[in-house]
């Protein structure tokens, strides 16, 4: 397909697209003369991952950069591939301080309780540890203690058979790229429901007590 083509498969603009192949979140197409070339499938696949990466993940075109290139990489495994974009979708650096030390072992001490398999440079262990820091100084926690993380303890049985349920539902026989936007696009979307369920609940809640 032309590029104009590809646009309207994707229902994304020409200039849209135009703009993902000069930062390399999508790869050229076939040259067929000067300034012309022809698309694929493959672009299409492309196209979808970048879009959940920018507009679902919120993630910047270095990051996404980066992704992409995870998925480029034969010689990275699924697992890694899929480590790369879980640390891209945390934002942020990390910040030393006593009450981040604090956080940490209160994460590690988690980890472990729960038997997890997670990375020690993965970034969503400070993710929350911030949860935790921001937590402490809400209830004036002294100065180099946190609070715990065992308020999640009873939901991680749940958590871990949805994780393990989106995990299994992936086409054992599915590209690089479509494994990357199931998880990537899983891993958001699931987010931002369960936050608006909750918020339902919390103002169900709150009508039932207060209203």
């Amino acid at each position: 397909m032309r590029i104009g083509e590809l646009a309207t498969a994707t229902k994304v603009p020409l200039a849209t697209l135009k703009y993902y192949l000069r930062e390399g979140l999508l790869h050229p197409g076939v040259a067929t003369a000067v300034n012309q070339a022809v698309y694929d499938d493959g672009h299409v696949q492309r196209v979808r991952l970048v879009r959940a990466l920018l507009h679902m993940g919120h993630l910047s075109i270095a990051d996404a950069r980066q992704v992409i290139a995870a998925v480029d990489n034969p010689n990275l495994g699924v697992h890694d591939m899929f480590g790369v974009a879980q640390d891209a979708l945390v934002p942020g650096e990390p910040v030393e301080s006593p009450a981040m030390a604090a956080a940490m072992v209160e994460v590690d001490a988690f980890i472990r309780r729960h038997h997890l398999r997670v990375r020690p440079q993965a970034a969503v262990r400070r993710m929350l540890a911030e949860v935790l820091v921001a937590a402490s100084e809400l209830f004036g926690v002294p100065t180099g203690q946190s609070v715990g993380a065992d308020g999640w303890d009873d939901l991680m049985p749940q958590l871990l058979a949805l994780a393990e349920a989106e995990v299994g539902s992936l086409p054992d026989d599915s590209s690089r790229a479509s494994l990357m936007e199931g998880m990537v696009g899983g891993t958001v979307l699931f987010e931002v429901g369960l936050a608006a369920v909750r918020r339902m609940a919390l103002e169900h809640a709150s009508a039932e007590r207060f209203a």
